[in-house]
């Protein structure tokens, strides 16, 4: 069974770039998700399915529970099945001191837009395999 890699991105060029460069890792089955309440469903559904979360900061929220991507990083650190997932933040924001940030809340790793898809990659196959 091939480990699933979701995608949280409302940007459909990001997203599919990222699917693109996920692709042609062994083994990984990229899912494109627009919104952080079809993230947290996802995850909640497919919970074993799930081996990493590579995420926008700032996502379209389809139900008003989670306001950006910190929230939805924390929410999952809080839950035990999900303490250890792999999590990738990225964003276009231009604040210094988010990649810190980012790490403090629980990301394993920060890549600011525009970022290189092989180096998301990278990481990726870092943590995951």
């Amino acid at each position: 069974m091939p480990k699933v890699v979701l995608i949280v991105e409302d940007s459909e060029t990001c997203a599919e770039t990222l699917l693109i460069a996920f692709e042609s890792l062994s083994g990984i089955e990229p899912r494109i998700i627009a919104s952080l309440g079809a993230a947290v469903a996802a995850i909640e559904q497919h919970s074993s399915e799930v081996a990493a979360l590579v995420t926008d900061l700032h996502v379209g929220n389809g139900d008003q529970v989670h306001s950006d991507g910190f929230d939805l990083i924390r929410r999952l650190r809080a839950d035990q099945r999900f303490a250890k997932l792999p999590i990738l933040l990225i964003s276009g924001d231009s604040d210094p001191r988010l990649p810190a940030r980012a790490i403090a809340q629980g990301a394993n790793a920060f890549f600011a837009k525009p970022y290189s898809p092989a180096e998301v990659r990278k990481k990726l196959e870092q943590l995951i395999c």
